[in-house]
């Protein structure tokens, strides 16, 4: 039989021959989920030995990541706002720069509402990583749900059903604001928050393997400037919004000119550009 420390080895050394960077951390994150484990027990029962079905799997899982297959694709899992998320393929990954948005709306929420509730647009949940992330963190809160892609919807639903916020959370199956225009919810809504795709589609086929060759395109590419979806969004957003309520969107961080223009361009005021744990900007917010 094989030990945890050989079968962790052997996938190490497999993944540099592929070229992953993470290649030690990728074999272990694949082990201890196998194993359903924490990574610490990878440490503390190196010398135990790993079933054949255990070993199969992570072989399997091993040569999926040699292909440059994403971690969290294999594993069905990713961690955002402290909080485990199902992911799968077709679905965009949540990335911990996006936390920075939910944090910022979490900012705005304890210093500019009462206890009352607080509704809130979730435009192109995906996994539902804001939607689930903000209905956990805000007692006092209803969120819509919006997404072009049934899948992800069903993904979306399964994460807010793990985290029972499943109440909390309203699911709309359509583009943009579409779904919501039959709710006939205009001026409801006291935060819309967007992490839209914006990256210029020229700039797609350079991107990182594990990023272009698997995760779907629809959530990266903002059209030919990157600015598509802020363009859509933000000219139709105040129709939604109450008075002195907000817009927030994660931006790239060459986007802070372009994307301020658009939101004062559509009467948003107060307007403000934060940065990410990297010194990039990354969130832009707007008053109405």
């Amino acid at each position: 039989m094989v030990t945890i420390a050989q079968l962790l080895k052997e996938g190490t050394r497999e993944l540099t021959r592929a070229n992953v960077p993470t290649a030690g951390l990728d074999a272990e994150v694949l082990l201890y989920n196998l194993l359903g484990a924490e990574r610490a027990y990878l440490y503390m029962y190196r010398e135990k030995q790993v079933s054949r079905e255990t070993q199969e799997k992570f072989w399997c899982g091993i040569k999926k990541r040699a292909k440059h297959m994403p971690i969290q694709y294999i594993v069905n899992r990713q961690e955002f706002m402290g909080l485990d998320f199902w992911v799968e393929e077709g679905i965009l990954i949540p990335r911990a720069d996006t936390e920075i948005l939910v944090e910022k709306v979490l900012d705005i929420y304890k210093n500019s509402y009462d206890p009352n509730m607080v509704k809130i647009m979730d435009m192109g949940t995906g996994s539902g990583a804001i939607a689930v992330g903000l209905a956990k963190y805000i007692d006092n809160c209803t969120v819509a749900a919006i997404d072009i892609h049934p899948n992800a919807l069903k993904i979306a639903e399964k994460n807010a059903d793990f985290h029972k916020v499943k109440d909390k959370i309203m699911f709309y199956l359509g583009n943009l604001f579409v779904p919501i225009d039959k709710q006939d919810e205009f001026g409801t809504y006291d935060i819309i928050i967007s992490n839209p795709p914006y990256i210029p589609s020229s700039i797609i086929g350079t991107l990182d393997s594990n990023v272009k060759d698997y995760e779907p395109r629809i959530a990266l590419d903002g059209g030919d400037d990157g600015l598509d979806f802020y363009r859509k969004i933000t000219k139709e957003a105040k129709k939604y919004l109450k008075k002195d309520s907000w817009l927030l969107f994660e931006i790239g961080y060459d986007q802070k000119e372009d994307v301020s223009e658009i939101l004062n361009i559509n009467g948003f005021k107060n307007v403000e550009v934060f940065k990410d744990l990297a010194g990039l900007d990354r969130v832009i917010i707007g008053e109405t």
